[in-house]
C-alpha cells in the first residue's frame, strides 16, 4: 500500500516505538507499506532525523534512508492548485497526490484543511491503523 508519511510521524515513531507512530514506521522498515517520497522528503526526513536532540544513530538512519529507497516509491510532482496555509506542508500533499497515495498520514491534521486535500485522505495514525485493519 502506497502513503505519504509526514516527517512528524517518523519522527514520532522512531522516538516512541509502542505507538501507533511505531507501528507505521516498523510496517514501513518491513516493506508492509510502500512510502512515495521525491528528493524534497527525503531531505526534509534526514535534516530532521539528524538534529542532535533527537539522538538518532547515522547507520540507523541511513538503512532507514535505504529501505525507503528499496521499496518506496520516487515520484516527480507538480505544484498544489490550492495552497496549504503552511508552504512548507505542500510538498507532502504534492508527492501523495503525484503518487497517487491512499492516503497522508500526519500528527497535524489541521495543516491539512479538508478543502485543499484534493481527494487525498489525511489521517492521523490511530487513523491509519484503524483503517488498514478494517475498523474505519
Amino acid at each position: 500500500m502506497k502513503i505519504m508519511l509526514d516527517t512528524n510521524v517518523l519522527v514520532s515513531g522512531l522516538l516512541r516505538p509502542f505507538g501507533a507512530p511505531g507501528d507505521i514506521v516498523r510496517m514501513t522498515s518491513s516493506g508492509t507499506l510502500e512510502l512515495c517520497y521525491d528528493a524534497r522528503i527525503l531531505s526534509e526526513y534526514q535534516n530532521v532525523l539528524l538534529r542532535p536532540k533527537f539522538h538518532f544513530d547515522q547507520d540507523h538512519v541511513d538503512a532507514l534512508f535505504d529501505q525507503i529507497k528499496a521499496c518506496g516509491h520516487l515520484v516527480a510532482s507538480k505544484p498544489l492548485a490550492k495552497a496549504l496555509p503552511d508552504p512548507n506542508d505542500e510538498p507532502f500533499l504534492e508527492v501523495a497526490l503525484a503518487g497517487k497515495a491512499r492516503c497522508l498520514v500526519t500528527g497535524n491534521l489541521r495543516h491539512y484543511p479538508t478543502k485543499k486535500q484534493q481527494n487525498i485522505p489525511v489521517l492521523s495514525p490511530t487513523q491509519f491503523l484503524e483503517a488498514y485493519r478494517g475498523k474505519l
